[in-house]
């Protein structure tokens, strides 16, 4: 039977939801009752995010490992993901993932079994599976923003399995935030050729021919096949010049 996360509350059956908190909260609005509604919302916004920083402020040095839920298990990607999260518990760090299955499955799997961190930040969705059975560390989330917020605010890079909007939109997020400078010291790295060159291409070919980005932003990707690699360039951290500006 399908089960839903909703904050502390489990629901099944005829209980469960057709949207989720996110969906609810970004819906049009046909009548002013949002006026007495998101206010509250606010509150409980805040909670998750007090909730989630106390949660997280004592895991130490962590890579962000991202992939997609729909890799299954004895594939290549997901004998990959498991042993990135086994690398980066033998390196001294916590590995965090969505906690769902697939890739995520795999890097917490790595790493509970190296006797690591292993996190999960799961989000509250229709149908949502759960945190994956290796997680030592979960936390549901009922808004996206909060927990985008989390990768990010506890990690020092991320590793990028393939993947599909999901893993996109994390990707191009901290591909933002590096570039327009709001983090810094913040490697992200992809992982297999097969996969991601034709991605690079096009940013290259299109993208910065165009001149919607410059030509040395490509260079904040590292792209490798080799999970040992993947972790060395994850957890290096990138120099930066007197003022702060990464090089």
């Amino acid at each position: 039977m399908s089960t839903y996360r909703k904050g502390p509350v489990i629901l099944r059956g005829k209980n469960l939801p057709s949207t989720s908190t996110s969906g609810a909260l970004l819906k049009d609005q046909d009548s002013a009752d949002w006026l007495h509604e998101d206010p509250w919302r606010v509150l409980r916004i805040q909670s998750e995010f007090v909730e989630g920083f106390g949660a997280l402020a004592e895991v130490g040095p962590a890579i962000s490992v991202f992939g997609s839920a729909r890799t299954k298990k004895r594939t290549v990607e997901y004998t990959t993901g498991v042993e990135v999260g086994r690398l980066l518990a033998e390196a001294g760090y916590a590995t965090i993932t969505g906690g769902g299955p697939g890739i995520m499955e795999a890097a917490n799997r790595g790493a509970f079994e190296a006797g690591g961190q292993s996190v999960g930040l799961g989000i509250e969705l229709p149908h949502e599976q759960g945190l994956n059975k290796y997680v030592t560390l979960g936390i549901n989330f009922r808004y996206f923003f909060a927990r985008k917020t989390c990768f990010v605010k506890y990690s020092q890079g991320f590793i990028v399995l393939p993947g599909g909007f999901g893993t996109f939109d994390e990707l191009f997020e901290a591909l933002t935030l590096v570039q327009t400078r709001t983090i810094t010291r913040f490697p992200i790295v992809l992982m297999g050729h097969a996969y991601w060159d034709g991605l690079l291409d096009w940013i290259r070919d299109a993208v910065v021919a165009d001149g919607k980005v410059s030509p040395t932003d490509v260079d904040l990707i590292s792209i490798t096949d080799d999970p040992a690699e993947a972790v060395k360039l994850a957890t290096t951290p990138i120099p930066t010049d007197a003022s702060g500006t990464q090089s």
